[in-house]
């Protein structure tokens, strides 16, 4: 039987990391994974694939809509290849994947194929390929999540789907319904809205993003709606019926009067589950809650005390960056170091075009903890750099603290939000003041001045450019 340092069950962005982050600290380390291929959701069936046709959608609405304006102009009728479209995502997915294998290799990490189980807090079996048992001190449990469903709807995987599907469809579908206003639902939205489908969101809550700051929510939903996309907020849905090649939901508005969509495709997209199955925790005696999480400590120790666990298996918000980080802050910990994550601190992003990100406390948030704030906003519509490349919608929102004008949010929804948000991460680790970002400088044009420009708006409302 072979021995490790640290076993860990998964191999998604926590545990794959976790596992590098172990081998780098000189522990004899091992990943386990139930599928041919590392990666996780995000890599195989989430955050790459969906990115990948994120990205081919907006090339080909940006030819048929928007080259024309810049000069360019294509003969003949422009057309979608959905197929070549998904076998490109399948490629960056394979590319990806196959960086892993690589990193394993390169760190010298044994990795197995089969489902791994506790036999008991040091033992793991492997069943599968690689099938066996092995030994380990300590074990990272990084199962991850799988997507959610209501109990009444039966996903026949065919017309009532969940994401995994809705990114290896065969046809553009005529009328996709999308049930959930969610992240994952508005990307997957957005692309097949792009490729020529109408598309209906029903929400059960009174706004899309609901976890996310208000405005935002308000800005994206005006853009769904300009793309001609029906949005339903404030809708139950109560059932889901599959009729041959049609799919009827039937849905109870705010008024409590029953309302019927018709379309050919569903997106059930009402969250994600953590995911435990096979993993026979109780064996170890790891802890598991009502809501299927691993139960965790501040340092994510489970009731065994050489067992831990990240990622989407336990509480917090289910992203892949996330994981990453508490893979790291582990593998530090089992080597005695003394690492931490504020959490408050972790960003999250919508890929729509435009992006949506945000990190910090929402404008609800502070008013829930009667914390007195400030507002700084900037348009992007005032952005020579936004006009410049026809990116003109958004906004930039920094909220600060009254009496200490220490930054305590950053909402932004416009063009590149994905990637400026981590000014203002970096900025609230050093727990900057908005007069601090106001006075540094920023290059023009970037969209970046967006950032400068709201804090100048939040420092005596003294914005330059509006």
């Amino acid at each position: 039987m072979k021995s490790y340092d640290v076993a860990i069950i998964g191999s998604g962005p926590g545990g794959y990391v976790a596992a590098i982050r172990c081998a780098q600290l000189g522990m004899k380390t091992a990943l386990i994974e139930k599928y041919s291929t590392l990666g996780g959701t995000c890599l195989n069936v989430g955050c790459i694939p969906s990115k990948a046709m994120l990205s081919s959608s907006h090339h080909y609405e940006e030819a048929t809509k928007h080259f024309e304006e810049h000069g360019i102009e294509i003969p003949g009728d422009i057309k979608v290849n959905l197929e070549k479209m998904i076998a490109r995502k399948q490629a960056v997915v394979d590319q990806t994947t196959g960086g892993i294998d690589f990193l394993m290799k390169k760190n010298k990490i044994d990795v197995f194929e089969g489902l791994g189980s506790f036999k008991d807090a040091t033992h793991i079996i492997i069943d599968g390929k690689d099938a066996g048992e092995i030994e380990a001190k300590n074990a990272i449990i990084a199962t991850g999540s799988k997507p959610s469903n209501l109990p009444f709807i039966e996903l026949d995987k065919e017309r009532v789907i969940t994401s995994t599907e809705a990114l290896e469809l065969k046809e553009i579908p005529k009328h996709l319904m999308i049930i959930g206003g969610g992240v994952i639902g508005l990307e997957l939205g957005q692309v097949y809205r792009r490729l020529g489908a109408e598309v209906t969101v029903i929400e059960y809550m009174d706004r899309i993003l609901p976890t996310m700051d208000a405005g935002l929510s308000k800005e994206l939903n005006k853009v769904f709606k300009k793309a001609k996309c029906n949005m339903m907020v404030s809708h139950k849905v109560k059932s889901v019926e599959r009729k041959k090649g049609e799919v009827i939901i039937k849905a109870e508005n705010k008024k409590g009067e029953e309302v019927e969509f018709k379309g050919d495709y569903c997106l059930v997209s009402v969250g994600r589950r953590p995911y435990t199955d096979g993993l026979n925790a109780e064996a170890a005696g790891v802890k598991i809650n009502d809501k299927g999480q691993v139960e965790v400590n501040d340092h994510l120790q489970t009731s065994a005390s050489n067992i831990y666990a990240i990622g989407d298996v336990v509480r917090g918000a289910m992203l892949a960056h996330k994981a990453e980080e508490e893979g790291v802050m582990v593998a530090e910990q089992l080597a005695g170091q003394k690492p931490h994550i504020d959490y408050n601190l972790i960003p999250g992003v919508v890929y729509t075009w435009p992006e949506v990100a945000a990190v910090g406390k929402t404008e609800e948030e502070l008013k829930e903890a009667g914390t007195e704030y400030k507002v700084g906003q900037f348009p992007f519509r005032a952005l020579g750099r936004a006009r410049a490349s026809g990116d003109i919608d958004g906004f930039v929102k920094i909220l600060a603290d009254k009496t200490t004008d220490e930054v305590l949010g950053v909402h932004m929804i416009g063009a590149r939000c994905a990637d400026l948000i981590a000014e203002a991460v970096t900025a609230m680790e050093f727990r900057a003041s908005a007069e601090d970002i106001a006075r540094y400088s920023h290059a023009h044009p970037t969209f970046a001045e967006a950032i400068k420009e709201a804090a100048l708006a939040a420092t005596e409302d003294r914005a330059l450019h509006i």
